[in-house]
């Protein structure tokens, strides 16, 4: 049986993509955000996709975060609840903020790139 494989593709595509995304949507926004808020937000920013045609599971935003954070691009603090667990809060750094126009413009030529392949015609 032949497959065409997008689930694998949409999967190694999105492993870099939810950096940027996540990298993007905290630099918009100046305040801090906590993990679920920022989940929301983005599966927000793509209106009617459905589980399997979003491009990222929200859970999979957590690792990302803390790979963020270990390379020094997000800062991150904890705060207690009363009414739950603590959150984690998030905001991205001034390295974060050069990372992701470094990133964007590294996004944008790759973008361009592919779509003028996909449009050639044959």
């Amino acid at each position: 049986m032949v497959t065409s494989g997008a689930g694998k593709f949409r999967k190694d595509l999105n492993a870099g993509v939810v950096g940027l995304a996540v990298l993007a949507a905290l630099a918009a926004d100046d305040a801090d955000v906590y993990g679920y808020e920022l989940a929301k937000r983005l599966t927000a920013a793509r209106p009617g996709a459905t589980a399997t045609g979003a491009p990222f599971r929200p859970s999979s935003i957590y690792p990302v975060l803390r790979a963020l954070c270990a390379a020094g691009w997000l800062s991150s603090r904890v705060v207690p609840s009363y009414a739950g667990p603590a959150r984690r809060y998030y905001r991205i750094t001034t390295t974060g903020r050069e990372t992701l126009a470094a990133w964007r413009e590294t996004w944008l030529e790759t973008r361009n790139f592919v779509d003028e392949l996909l449009e050639r015609k044959t």
